[in-house]
């Protein structure tokens, strides 16, 4: 088992930042693929962006693409979400999620194992 905890959500009016983490813990050995997803109301949990722990590679939707940062630290077994720019539309709640496996880092349903998510509103 791997327990996930989301940090870091809040009230932020537009163009401006938040950073959220995620901490990892449990069997930690079990991570290949550590991802960001965020869901609204009455629509599917939607891919952010998504990080290969080894060899370290980044995905990124293209709706975030330029404006959002995933990073990790490693001896903390902990990663990082700045959010910058951000835009009423990035309101949402935002899940961190693990996968065993590197195939699919796109689809929510390949994750194994969820944070119990943060909420972040965009809103002046």
């Amino acid at each position: 088992q791997v327990q996930l905890v989301e940090s870091g959500g809040g009230l932020v009016q537009p163009g401006g930042s938040l950073r959220l983490s995620c901490v990892a813990s449990g069997r930690t050995s079990d991570i290949y693929v550590m991802g960001w997803f965020r869901q609204v109301p009455g629509k599917e949990r939607e891919f952010v962006t998504a990080m290969i722990w080894s060899p370290r590679t980044v995905y990124y939707a293209d709706s975030v693409r330029g404006r959002f940062t995933f990073s990790r630290d490693q001896s903390l077994n902990t990663a990082e979400l700045q959010m910058n720019s951000l835009k009423p539309e990035d309101t949402a709640v935002y899940y961190c999620g693990v996968m065993r496996g590197a195939y699919g880092v796109m689809f929510h349903e390949r994750y194994h194992y969820w944070g119990q998510g943060t909420q972040v509103t965009v809103s002046s």
